[in-house]
């Protein structure tokens, strides 16, 4: 019996690995987060399955279920949106089935900025413009952040920021942006990225707030950085034709001679 984590991608219910796929359609219990899980990747059931919406539930709650299962030798689908790296809630379940000594095990899934990187047709880390991507958000109920992991921070890097559960907070985020990045930095905000109903506003830091037209909602992925839009980077050494690499050994003397490794 194994509790099977699984990322459930962005939205569209496609975006799910194979491997997520096969074990949903194996597992006779499915626990999946009902506000950002599309219904329909619980097709994918077995014919029977238990399926709960774990939204309305608490911890406990949520455990209590995994418990039930265990005691009766069900593997369960735990299906969480995006990937489980992040902002999932994973860590607290895995740290109760640690302490129950429930086995479990963890099969990434999509995760949201990538959908929307898709959606923008955008590389996230250009040569010579940014080579980061942060990954981070603002204070909320549910989380607040630590002290050095500021906005402010991360903006002084000139990487790439992807900014999550923070749409509702536009404003915020631009007045903290705007002094290390400028007014005409570019900005795009995709909401619900690879959903049917998928919205992409582009602007820039000076525009966003008055483009998005007072819509904001909640379910929306803010990138902010110079490598959304820019035209003039470097090309990567990695196929260039002078580039001496591993699988094409270039010049009279090649870093890795052919045959070798």
């Amino acid at each position: 019996m194994t509790i099977h984590f699984i990322g459930a991608g962005p939205g569209a219910a496609d975006l799910i690995t194979l491997r997520g796929r096969d074990l949903i359609a194996a597992c006779p219990v499915c626990l999946y987060a009902g506000s950002l899980v599309p219904e329909a990747l619980l097709s994918h059931c077995p014919p029977g399955a238990r399926i709960v919406n774990t939204a309305p539930l608490s911890l406990d709650e949520i455990v209590a279920e995994f418990r039930a299962a265990h005691d009766a030798g069900l593997d369960v689908a735990r299906l969480h949106s995006g990937d489980l790296s992040v902002w999932s809630a994973m860590g607290e379940q895995l740290r109760r089935l640690r302490a129950e000594d429930i086995p479990f095990d963890i099969t990434p899934g999509v995760p949201a900025v990538s959908a929307a990187a898709a959606a923008l047709e955008a590389e996230l880390t250009l040569p010579g413009v940014a080579q980061s991507l942060v990954l981070t958000r603002t204070s909320g109920r549910a989380s607040t952040m630590p002290p050095g992991e500021t906005l402010e921070n991360f903006a002084a890097t000139g990487a790439t920021l992807a900014i999550h559960l923070s749409v509702h907070v536009l404003d915020e985020v631009v007045a903290r942006l705007m002094p290390a990045y400028g007014p005409d930095c570019p900005v795009a905000v995709v909401w619900r990225a690879s959903w049917p109903d998928q919205k992409i506003l582009r602007a820039t830091l000076s525009t966003v707030l008055e483009a998005t037209g007072g819509e904001r909602g909640r379910t929306a992925l803010i990138l902010v950085g110079p490598a959304l839009n820019a035209e003039e980077f470097d090309e990567s050494r990695l196929y260039a034709g002078d580039y001496d690499r591993r699988f094409r050994p270039v010049g009279a003397d090649p870093r890795f001679p052919e045959g070798h490794e």
